[in-house]
């Protein structure tokens, strides 16, 4: 591996890889884009209220999608302390936005007893237009488009009336039916923070804990009603803290597969049987079970050799010293950590990260947030430290936590931008890359919001504010971008993978429904192609099976529309 790298390095100093001689840039434009909003997490009262607080200081989270179908991508973004409202900021274009949360009438769900966490964009009735979900440490909100810039609360039939304590939420189609279908993440198990009747909510282990709140499929049934069938479907027995999610074909049988990020305990692997069930195979897949504690799960092709691979970060700072994961997949079966060979193992206190080409080279880059609790000077490790190894300490019980006060945990962390040089390794530039700020990090969220090509992306901070990053790459090169659309199901063609081949480079993406922590990127696939000036070939696999070449025009984004029959209908996506 060592050699390999090597040689990689070398090839990129002498040929730069694509022909391009590029720089990573952004500029900050939060304020002045008009989103920079303030997130502010769930405040408890009684004797633990801050400790509870701790865990539950997730939920700065944002969903990138258009909602009113005028080709340019919109922002949702989460907030979650009591009556605090979100914010939907329609795209005005040239990095401008408006916020219409409250016409729009999807600023709810913070109520006295839940605590909204994440949210996804998705179709689930098929009739073109995005509705939206609210995953909320209570039931889940879902609102159906009204294709009028209106939204209608529409939960009450829907059949989402479990209770879950949710922090993760994905939608894909696992039975190719054509239907969206939904997953949800649970962290804690299914008890109300709120209204506590015991104070053992915590997990039961630093390493292994087994009291979380697992996770929940639910199955579309094609009319606004969904379906639970966690237990049908072999996700029954999984009772760890998920703290995210992420699905793709992973072994190339064109069923889509899941990847579970656990707090507390092992990291989950399933693949997808085809008849409608899962099969756990963690233990073959990934050569064991880890005790890290999983935050990301994040889905793409870093290499291009056509096959997914999966970013995790972990925790990785003074108090835990365990490195991210890289896992590659070896192709048969069975993925590789290369974190460490790869210079990927380190965000510190990691959460959501990313992958994208901020350059246009051909070769998925990563961006990744960091940080837990950024306050006064006192450090709350020491006293941490001391409680833990007291004989006997009930991990599980509230009062076994010292109070925090005022004080930091691992707070005022760089966040970190990694490019990715060849595939073999990737060189840390988040300085010169201008996004090494020092908030306490949730969630991205990557988008073309200006249509110039270069991709942007949005970083939400828990009780700080957001920051939206406008992509400024010196010396970028040629790119692509489709909006693939289906023909009649599945009509924003979740799970449908392209390949492109342009000049030395094959490349190839799917579309997913919102992988990644607190942060759904958009629906549009980019591609950089590096001084190319034209994809030699572009290859669609639907999600129907269905697989088409189609040529689209470089440097401009697209609609690529599939037909019932015939070939794909092209169209510019206008940009303002």
């Amino acid at each position: 591996m060592k050699r390999t790298i090597l040689i990689a390095l070398a090839a990129a100093a002498v040929f730069g890889f694509t022909g391009v001689k590029s720089r990573i840039r952004f500029t900050e434009t939060g304020e002045k884009s008009g989103v920079r909003q303030v997130h502010s997490t769930r405040k408890f009262k009684g004797p633990h209220g801050d400790v509870l607080g701790m865990f539950t200081s997730g939920g700065a989270a944002s969903a990138v999608g258009d909602f009113d179908n005028d080709g340019d991508d919109d922002l949702f973004v989460v907030d979650s302390d009591t009556g605090k409202p979100h914010r939907l900021y329609r795209n005005d274009g040239g990095m401008k936005f408006t916020e219409v949360g409250a016409q729009a009438g999807v600023t709810g769900g913070n109520d006295p007893d839940s605590i909204c966490a994440d949210a996804i964009w998705f179709d689930y009735d098929n009739d073109g237009w995005r509705d939206l979900l609210v995953a909320r440490f209570g039931t889940p909100l879902l609102y159906h488009n009204e294709k009028n810039g209106k939204f209608k609360n529409v939960t009450a039939g829907s059949g989402f009336n479990r209770f879950g304590n949710t922090i993760a939420v994905i939608s894909f189609d696992y039975d190719k039916d054509g239907m969206l279908d939904v997953m949800f993440g649970d962290y804690f198990k299914p008890v109300s923070l709120i209204n506590l009747t015991t104070t053992k909510v915590l997990p039961n282990d630093l390493d292994n804990a087994v009291n979380g709140g697992g996770v929940t499929l639910w199955h579309n049934d094609g009319n606004g009603k969904f379906s639970d069938v966690t237990s049908k479907a072999g996700f029954d027995k999984h009772t760890g803290w998920t703290l995210d999610l992420g699905h793709g074909d992973l072994n190339n049988d064109g069923w889509q597969d899941i990847y579970i990020a656990a707090d507390y305990g092992t990291d989950r692997m399933y693949f997808n049987n085809g008849n409608g069930t899962f099969s756990e195979v963690t233990t073959k897949a990934m050569g064991g079970f880890d005790t890290r504690k999983g935050m990301n799960a994040e889905i793409g092709d870093y290499d291009n050799d056509g096959w997914l691979d999966i970013y995790v970060t972990n925790i990785t700072d003074e108090y835990m010293k365990e490195c991210n994961m890289l896992w590659h997949n070896n192709a048969d079966g069975t993925f590789t950590d290369v974190s460490k060979e790869t210079n990927t193992c380190n965000t510190l206190w990691g959460w959501g990260a990313k992958f994208g080409d901020f350059d246009n080279d051909g070769w998925l880059d990563i961006f990744a947030t960091n940080g837990l609790r950024s306050r006064g000077k006192d450090n709350y490790i020491p006293l941490l430290l001391e409680a833990i190894i007291k004989p006997n300490m009930e991990f599980q019980e509230l009062a076994s936590w010292p109070a925090i006060g005022n004080m930091t945990w691992s707070g005022f962390q760089k966040k970190v931008m990694f490019k990715n040089v060849g595939g073999q390794v990737f060189k840390d530039i988040s300085a010169d890359a201008g996004v090494d700020n020092d908030l306490d990090g949730r969630g991205v969220a990557v988008a073309d919001f200006d249509g110039d090509g270069r991709l942007d992306f949005y970083q939400t901070n828990a009780d700080q504010p957001a920051l939206l990053y406008h992509g400024q790459a010196e010396g970028a090169g040629n790119w692509i971008e489709m909006k693939l659309e289906g023909a009649v199901k599945n009509r924003d063609a979740v799970g449908a993978r392209v390949t492109v081949k342009a000049g030395a480079l094959t490349m190839m993406r799917e579309v997913d429904g919102g992988n990644g922590y607190s942060g759904q990127s958009m629906l549009r696939l980019h591609f950089g192609l590096g001084a190319a000036a034209k994809a030699d070939s572009v290859e669609i696999a639907w999600p129907d099976g269905r697989k088409e070449k189609v040529a689209v025009p470089v440097n401009a984004a697209v609609y690529v529309r599939q037909t019932a029959g015939g070939a794909a209908r092209i169209a510019p996506i206008k940009v303002r």
